[in-house]
């Protein structure tokens, strides 16, 4: 029996008519600042879905475009200026940057009440301890999609492919807070279809096409791709082979239309979360 197909999209328009109510009943407008430097075309795609995120939910939005040939002390002395303003709640440095730039400086530089992708390593660290200020984007949004379908990572053995800060490992953790047995798995791991074949739940967070094939997919598993790739023809797709396993698991996130409506909805509850810790 085919697998049971979680739209990202349906529940992410969902989230957003929630978020949009707890928007409009608070004393003040939520703000959120985007800053994007040069110009990456996927970059520019996804600011400008969060530019229209926000206006859909009622969050008061600015975008801040730098040149690629920006200093790094110029995007810190914006940062700066968007730290010290009341009306901005939350604020988001679209990454990759240009080489030139220190990522790790930038995204520390974020006042850590303000770090709406929960990069800042107070946000890493309360995170590992269990008392997030703010959830990780697209771990969140995963977790999201397993409560709405009814999966409960309670007790079930999560595999994890892929180690990244942004994924891999704050996906690895939310799922150890709510009592699942973890495995992470990365690009050094010997015979990883032995790993994943153990999987009841498995998230695939690499970023290499085809990489999760039917014969490393447990029957009745479910399946959570969060890649995004290209084809040759310029379509997208993910870390898992979308047909075959999907003859095989139970239920699997389609690529587009699984996590990345989720990802860009968690920055909205973010940005909400965030407004309410100011007092709005």
């Amino acid at each position: 029996m085919p697998a049971t197909i979680i739209d990202g999209k349906a529940l992410a328009a969902k989230c957003k008519a929630r978020i949009k109510g707890e928007v409009e009943a608070l004393s003040k407008r939520p703000g959120l600042a985007v800053i994007i430097v040069g110009d990456n075309p996927a970059s520019r795609i996804y600011v400008n879905h969060k530019k229209k995120d926000c206006e859909e939910c009622g969050i008061y939005s600015e975008e801040y475009a730098l040149p690629e040939q920006a200093a790094q002390k110029e995007l810190l002395e914006l940062i700066d200026v968007l730290n010290g303003r009341e009306d901005i709640d939350g604020i988001l440095c679209q990454l990759p940057l240009p080489e030139q730039f220190d990522e790790k400086a930038v995204l520390e530089a974020i006042d850590p009440g303000k770090d709406v992708d929960c990069f800042h390593p107070y946000n890493v660290g309360k995170l590992m301890i269990g008392e997030p200020v703010f959830l990780p984007c697209t771990p969140a949004g995963v977790m999201e999609m397993l409560d709405e379908y009814g999966i409960d990572p309670k007790g079930k053995h999560c595999v994890v492919v892929g180690r990244s800060n942004i994924v891999g490992k704050p996906q690895a953790m939310l799922l150890l807070h709510r009592h699942a047995t973890v495995t992470i798995c990365h690009s050094r791991t010997p015979d990883l279809g032995a790993v994943t074949r153990q999987a009841d739940i498995l998230v695939a967070a690499v970023g290499k096409r085809d990489l999760i094939t039917a014969d490393m997919v447990k029957e009745g598993a479910v399946v959570i791709d969060v890649a995004m790739n290209k084809k040759e023809d310029g379509k997208l797709c993910g870390d898992v082979a979308y047909a075959e396993v999907a003859e095989k698991a139970s239920y699997i996130t389609p690529v587009p239309g699984g996590c990345g409506p989720m990802t860009r909805v968690m920055l909205l509850q973010n940005t909400l979360t965030a407004a309410r810790t100011h007092g709005k």
